[in-house]
């Protein structure tokens, strides 16, 4: 049985070599599940799903949503 997700999309444009996008779990105990490094200028396009609940990003990136564009404070 499929649980209610939103099918959303997060797009994370990296602003220098290294920046980490890690998912993190849904349940009681929140886990990472999946980790990934992007290189200047690569995008990623994540979505949630059953299994991920949050994604954390590290580094200089924009994150764009249908919400907002965010910047990291080092961008």
């Amino acid at each position: 049985m499929r649980k209610n997700v939103s099918s959303d999309f997060v797009v994370i444009k990296a602003h220098e070599n290294g920046v980490s996008v890690i998912g993190l779990t849904r349940g009681e105990d929140t886990k990472f599940h999946h980790s990934e490094k992007l290189d200047q200028h690569e995008v990623m396009v994540a979505q949630f799903t059953e299994h991920t609940s949050a994604i954390k990003v590290r580094g200089k990136a924009t994150i764009y949503t249908s919400f907002a564009e965010i910047k990291t404070n080092d961008v």
